[in-house]
């Protein structure tokens, strides 16, 4: 356990040096901002998409608005620049055996940088939540916020039901995080890593349209993205949010145990 506490430390080191996660975390942090500030600028809105028609009325329909567009086509992609290159980076630059022979072995690797791409995930759904609830309030105001079934929810319980919503998302979110590890770790390569689970989350994303597949569509990773809905109702519903989750907990622990196993043994002894 030592070992891999030494390496988490270290792998974050390293991911707060690379120009691409202070990029993610630049947008997580701005793109919100130049969202409203677009927003204000046109009568326009985004009513095709849930709670766009209210953007205008109260800036708690803000980050709503931007966890439904993030979901939906950005953040698969966003987790698999770090998640799904932690691993092939090794690879890419013949760092291996440096690396083994300076842990406890491959078991305490794999944690450390485990540990460091969830910790990616987490910050960065945080970063995009707190910026965008800001952004909305700041902005627009903290005028209170229709729900789904007609009524007015104040802003005291908006903020905290906002909140809940991003954090919902956060199991799909590291179920991808680990798939993204599983294809670094079975490609050996870093765009591999990183186009394989965007690919898989968009293809998760337009079956979950397409009629007449509602059994599978409760069997995807991205069901979890839509769980937080019954938030926002009258009489509040919870079931899709844990059922969404316990999918969400499988995907996450099979693809962690399958990029164990094909760690476990590769053979190091040729690179």
């Amino acid at each position: 356990m030592r070992y891999a506490l030494t390496l988490y430390r270290w792998e974050l080191e390293k991911l707060t040096a690379q120009w691409r996660v202070r990029a993610v975390f630049g947008v997580a942090v701005l793109a919100p901002w130049l969202f409203v500030a677009a927003l204000r600028l046109q009568d326009a809105v985004p009513a095709d998409t849930l709670f766009g028609r209210w953007v205008h009325l109260t800036g708690f329909a803000t980050p709503l608005v931007v966890l439904v567009f993030t979901t939906q086509y950005a953040l698969p992609l966003l987790i698999s620049l770090v998640a799904g290159d932690i691993f092939a980076a090794e690879d890419r630059y013949g760092t291996w055996k440096t690396l083994l022979t300076r842990s406890a072995g491959r078991g305490a690797v794999f944690a450390g940088k485990a540990l460091a791409a969830g910790t990616y995930t987490v910050v960065f759904v945080g970063l995009l939540a707190c910026s965008s609830l800001a952004a909305g309030v700041v902005v627009l105001g903290h005028q209170p916020l229709v729900g789904l079934s007609g009524t007015l929810i104040g802003g005291g319980a908006a903020t905290g039901l906002v909140l809940a919503a991003w954090a919902s998302v956060l199991p799909a979110a590291l179920g991808f995080a680990a798939l993204a590890m599983l294809c670094s770790i079975a490609t050996r390569n870093g765009p591999a890593g990183i186009i394989i689970p965007t690919m898989v989350g968009l293809l998760m994303q337009l079956a979950s349209f397409v009629n007449g597949v509602d059994p599978l569509r409760h069997l995807l990773l991205t069901a979890n993205f839509e769980a937080w809905h019954g938030f926002f109702t009258a009489d509040r519903y919870y079931q899709p949010l844990v059922t969404s989750a316990v999918l969400s907990a499988m995907y996450l622990m099979s693809c962690l145990g399958i990029g164990y196993l094909l760690l476990h043994r590769r053979d190091f002894t040729e690179g």
